[in-house]
């Protein structure tokens, strides 16, 4: 809240800068807060029990024109994730094949 009041107080205050050598013409630079967390994206693959998965989703009234994508390493145990139309997201976690809503 403290940077917001000087964000506000130097935009406040370049009100008062014509004629001055201050180039405008600029964006300012914003700075990420120090609390940010960076986003990790998974790149989209298929698995074994995508097509499942799927069925399991549609069951739960989530419909997608992607499916489901799997987002661990492909081995016994599997968590696959699926973006509903709604927004809402479905995740799945499939041992030996066999799916479970998560």
């Amino acid at each position: 809240m403290k940077r917001a009041w000087i964000v506000a107080a130097v935009l406040l205050g370049g009100c008062s800068v014509f004629g001055s050598r201050v180039d405008l013409s600029e964006p300012a630079a914003v700075t990420a807060p120090l609390d940010a967390v960076e986003i990790q994206r998974v790149p989209f693959k298929v698995g074994v029990s995508s097509n499942t998965v799927e069925q399991l989703a549609k069951a739960a009234a989530c419909t997608s024109a992607q499916g489901a994508g799997l987002i661990t390493e492909p081995g016994p145990i599997e968590v696959y994730r699926m973006q509903c139309e709604n927004g809402k997201v479905f995740m799945a976690r499939c041992e030996l094949r066999q799916c479970r809503k998560m």
